[in-house]
């Protein structure tokens, strides 16, 4: 449960703040007095006349074919430019690693070129009147999945900078670098109002506070789409309709339990501003609602009608179209991605069907003609999709057709993206030298992420996770390190990974820059398990302050994260320390603040703390304006360079356990891949799969690639021609908690394409059972989860308290299975679909 909403003091302020620096919303601000129904929202859009004529005449000529295909959204892996025309698709997207031709380095004209493919494909249509295509991406901190483009600090960043005119810039910004490639729709922004900080996509959101929400969700649509009067607009969505902030322990498409006053206070307040400012697209989130207080469980909201039609579209007023996430759809119970009448009838007008899409068309038609979905709602779907495609100027435009397009520069904003990154830094503890250091000072600078695009970029950087960018990814960027040699001098900075080369006596000041590495959503959860203590999960960085604290010479920490986290042991190690969240590719916009460069401008550190600062390892939930609020940093908190710090030793010390009660272990997921990475094996030769989930790799007789089970690319496509394994295997030995050991099960999800033509065996550790009948049992399926009581094997001898390979898929001839989501989990042996020993010997 939720807490109630923080104090009006501070409600009253931040909006009364946002209605003086904005007088245009002034009517829409929200106000300090709480709400007690939902409000009704006035658009900068009003209906016009001419263009609600236009769309009947559009539709009246329209088959249902033609209507199903406007409400299709593939991922353009999966369709080509002649699907758009043969089956009238009326959007495409690029998800995050998705370039034109697979190509990470594509330019904006190779961009343009696929833009300008798919929309002369809906040109040549046999449609009475053509409507065009619409691409979809999720340029969500500038246009993030381009090569050379800038990336600007992720949102828990701009929270601190609290600006919003800097947020309606940036909004504008990332539009025209869109635009540059052909592009004409955002996935963004994201309105999310966090409330516990172990969801792994707290930097997505701009604050805990939702009257700063607030104040900046309409400036960004403003700045974005402008009422579609320049060539550098593109559609906004306010996004993910709502309450995923609110997952009860910060849980990726979870439950949020809060009750209708909170999520009206709370979690919705974003969507009063931007829905004000004109955002033409909502996306539906992935998480639940049950208001538990009062007894109503609105269930997933992908198809939950009372949020998407009673809500959004009925009381809030929005006459625009709702798009699904990433087949959110297939969440809902009893659907798939490829079928989902509820989904629509709730209020979906586009679904997002990124590779299913074909038997999606068919299966909604033949929804529509017994009876399950009512034309009515196909035409009031389509009706809202024509409205904006002919609000945003998209017919008689082809994409090169676009001041920006193919236009490498207009991908650019770098002063604007380095002022963002020095305004949302927060200094934390000021008790070391003077900064910015004075010219001449010889640095030690240390730490993995000095030096590291892919730490300072995060997740939704080229990749989805982030995670296998190098430096050369960002030819137009800087890292902190390349900032501080600039401003420094070259001769005058040493760098050093851990420390452990050099010494910091020989210096006058070590600046060490850590934090945690790349991820995005379920990722960067941290489970029941888990603890926010930072290094429990990074050691290496409390290694490397621990090697060059307490020489002589003063440390100055700069510390990326996407959310608060308890860095106790880290602070007392340090005598200055900086928050600078995620700052993206201009590492100078860190180094101004740090090192006086000759000639530069002096600045001083204005970033304030959107997100309270934890004071334990288990303080989470975490809200300005909870009773008994006591963090070791206040929402609000954040020094300037003249003021210091008196912060003493701070306790170190931490209970044993996660913060919460866990039957659940993860052995590979997306809430842990690094304990157990998986490998293939064939005969004595071993390939790593790595973090790439664009990799295809093969060993004799194996061949993986990424495919998805449950959720976007959460699972491993793997394909046997001869003898050969898919191993989950640590490089130390772990032993499974109690919790997950006792009347324990083995789970996996699983897809099995092609039974197995030889013998199949799961493993654990040593430990081996024959799963060739049950494999062969699943093929041609779907979807199943998979569960094997661990006592199958412990008793051939499997060691629960030491296992460094605690699952093992190997089979002696063809076979093919999408694998996914394995787990121990305690207390399911009694199950009664869990498979039982003896149908495994």
């Amino acid at each position: 449960m939720h807490k109630p909403l923080r104090s009006s003091a501070l409600a009253l302020a931040v909006a009364l703040a946002f209605v003086t620096e904005f007088p245009a919303y002034a009517a829409q601000a929200p106000a300090a007095k709480a709400l007690t129904d939902w409000p009704h929202v006035t658009s900068a859009f009003k209906k016009d006349a001419a263009i609600e004529a236009r769309v009947a005449e559009i539709l009246g000529k329209m088959t249902l074919a033609q209507k199903i295909g406007q409400m299709t959204q593939p991922e353009i892996k999966s369709a080509t430019p002649d699907d758009v025309r043969q089956y009238y698709l009326g959007s495409v997207l690029n998800g995050g690693g998705s370039w034109p031709n697979n190509d990470k380095h594509a330019r904006a004209a190779d961009w343009l070129a696929m833009a300008n493919a798919f929309y002369d494909a809906s040109m040549a249509t046999d449609m009475a009147i053509k409507v065009p295509v619409v691409w979809g991406t999720d340029a969500v901190h500038g246009h993030n999945n381009v090569y050379g483009a800038t990336m600007f600090p992720h949102n828990i960043g701009l929270g601190a900078a609290r600006d919003p005119e800097l947020v309606g810039e940036i909004g504008a910004a990332t539009a025209k670098a869109v635009r540059a490639t052909g592009i004409a729709w955002v996935f963004g922004p994201t309105l999310a109002v966090v409330r516990d900080d172990r969801w792994g996509r707290t930097y997505e959101s701009y604050a805990e506070d939702p009257m700063l929400v607030a104040s900046y969700a309409g400036v960004y649509v403003k700045g974005m789409q402008d009422s579609f009067r320049h060539d550098a607009n593109t559609i906004a969505t306010a996004k993910h309709f709502m309450g995923d902030g609110g997952t009860d322990q910060g849980k990726d498409r979870g439950v949020n339990k809060s009750s209708e006053r909170d999520m009206m206070n709370i979690h919705a307040q974003g969507y009063y501003t931007a829905l004000a400012a004109g955002a033409q697209t909502v996306m539906a989130s992935f998480n639940s609602w049950d208001d538990v207080a009062a007894g109503r469980n609105y269930g997933k909201v992908h198809g939950s009608r009372g949020m998407l039609t009673d809500i959004l579209k009925n009381k809030m007023g929005f006459d625009g179209f709702v798009v699904t996430d990433w087949n959110g759809n297939g969440e809902v119970p009893g659907c798939t991605a490829a079928s989902c009448a509820q989904a629509i009838n709730a209020g979906v007008d586009m679904v997002m069907v990124t590779d299913e899409w074909k038997a999606f068309i068919k299966n909604t038609m033949a929804d529509v003609e017994v009876g399950r979905i009512p034309m009515a709602r196909i035409d009031d779907a389509v009706t809202r999709i024509l409205r904006v495609k002919l609000r945003a100027g998209l017919f008689g435009k082809r994409p090169s057709q676009n001041a920006y397009a193919g236009k490498d520069e207009a991908l650019q904003a770098r002063e604007l993206a380095r002022r963002a990154v020095r305004e949302s830094l927060v200094l934390l503890k000021n008790e070391g030298p003077a900064l910015p250091l004075a010219a001449g000072k010889k640095i030690l600078v240390v730490g993995k992420a000095a030096d590291s695009m892919a730490n300072q970029t995060g997740g939704w950087a080229l990749t989805w996770q982030g995670t296998t960018n190098t430096n050369a990814d960002f030819p137009n960027a800087d890292t902190i390190l390349a900032g501080i040699r600039a401003a420094a001098g070259e001769s005058s900075v040493r760098f050093s990974l851990d420390g452990k080369d050099v010494n910091p006596a020989d210096f006058d000041t070590v600046i060490a820059v850590i934090g945690e590495g790349p991820y995005a959503e379920g990722d960067g959860d941290i489970g029941p398990s888990g603890t926010l203590r930072h290094s429990s999960r990074y050691p290496e960085d409390l290694a490397v302050l621990q090697q060059v604290a307490g020489k002589g010479k003063p440390v100055v920490t700069v510390f990326l994260s996407g959310r608060p986290l308890w860095v106790n042991d880290l602070m007392n190690l340090s005598d200055t320390f900086i928050a600078a969240w995620l700052p993206g590719t201009e590492g100078k916009g860190v180094s101004d603040l740090l090192v006086a460069g000759k000639g530069a401008r002096a600045y001083d550190f204005k970033g304030k703390l959107s997100f309270s600062w934890p004071r334990t390892v288990c303080q989470t939930p975490l809200n300005v304006g909870d009773a008994n609020y006591a963090p070791l940093f206040a929402y609000g908190y954040g020094l300037g360079k003249s003021k210091r710090s008196q912060l003493g030793k701070l306790d170190t010390n931490y209970p044993a356990g996660g913060c919460g009660v866990s039957n659940v272990y993860p052995l590979f997921g997306q809430s842990d891949r690094a304990s157990f990475p998986l490998q293939i094996r064939s005969g004595d030769k071993v390939q790593p799969l790595g973090a790439d989930l664009n990799a295809t790799l093969s060993l004799p007789g194996i061949t993986v690639s990424t495919a998805q089970i449950n959720t976007q690319q959460d699972a491993k496509l793997v394909t046997w021609t001869g003898p050969a394994a898919l191993e989950a295997h640590g490089a130390k030995a772990l032993a499974l908690p109690a919790a997950a050991s006792k009347d324990a099960v083995l789970r996996f999800d699983t897809m099995v394409e092609k039974a197995p033509a030889g013998k199949v065996t799961i493993a654990m550790g040593n430990a081996a059972l024959d799963a060739t009948a049950l494999f062969a049992r699943l093929a041609g399926k779907g979807k199943q989860s998979v569960k094997i009581p661990l006592a199958c094997f412990t008793a051939k001898g499997a060691d629960l308290a030491k296992l460094d390979t605690p699952f093992s898929v190997s089979s002696t001839g063809a076979f093919t299975a999408a694998i996914g989501n394995i787990d121990a989990v305690g207390g399911a042996a009694g199950d009664q679909d869990t498979v039982r020993c003896e149908d495994l010997k």
